[in-house]
């Protein structure tokens, strides 16, 4: 992890530019995808999701008060927003176009001014960083 400046402007250019985010996307959608049918499941995606904590650290909820079921509902809710046509996978076009909903809802609430975030290795923020720092 590392403490980063970012502003929404900064997160809406990385969206825009294409060529970056589909690369970016798509990469992280390989790394998902652990069968390599190019499809992620519920379980391909709920694995990730615990991993990156996103209960504890994008939520703020201690995951230790919730029970099973109601961590499977809260990641298969997650899971539905990707699942754009409700077949149970996730192909590569409606992951990408999650993230680019995801990005652009970070970066309108971040607003035009700079804001020290924490922000971890290999994430999406952390690419956005990166691409500016490199001049890109």
């Amino acid at each position: 992890m590392s403490v980063e400046i970012l502003d929404g402007e900064t997160i809406r250019q990385f969206v825009a530019d294409e060529l970056a985010f589909n690369a970016s996307i798509d990469c992280r959608f390989a790394n998902l995808d652990t069968n390599h049918d190019g499809q992620l499941s519920f379980m391909e995606m709920a694995k990730e999701l615990m991993s990156m904590r996103v209960l504890e650290v994008h939520f703020g909820i201690d995951g230790t008060g919730m029970n099973q079921e109601e961590l499977v509902e809260l990641y298969r809710g997650i899971f539905e927003r990707f699942d754009k046509d409700g077949d149970g996978n996730v192909d590569l076009e409606d992951f990408r176009a999650e993230m680019k909903e995801v990005l652009l809802a970070v970066a309108a609430g971040i607003g035009f001014l700079p804001v020290q975030m924490v922000v971890e290795e290999g994430s999406f923020l952390k690419m956005v960083v990166e691409r500016e720092a490199a001049g890109l």
